[in-house]
């Protein structure tokens, strides 16, 4: 029975892990997300709301 033959499945699992844990997390790492918020110590004012309540 062919699907039993554990050869080219257990090569693609052996590689797809290879990727998941070496390849990927340095890529992941390094990512910077645009736009970092600045640190502010002035604070803002801030109204309360007037909503109609019903």
């Amino acid at each position: 029975m062919p699907q039993l033959n554990p050869s080219p499945w257990f090569a693609i699992l052996l590689f797809s892990w290879l990727v998941f844990l070496i390849i990927l997390p340095p890529k992941i790492i390094a990512h910077t997300f645009p736009g970092e918020p600045a640190l502010s110590t002035e604070k803002t004012k801030t109204e309360p709301w007037n909503w109609p309540w019903h």
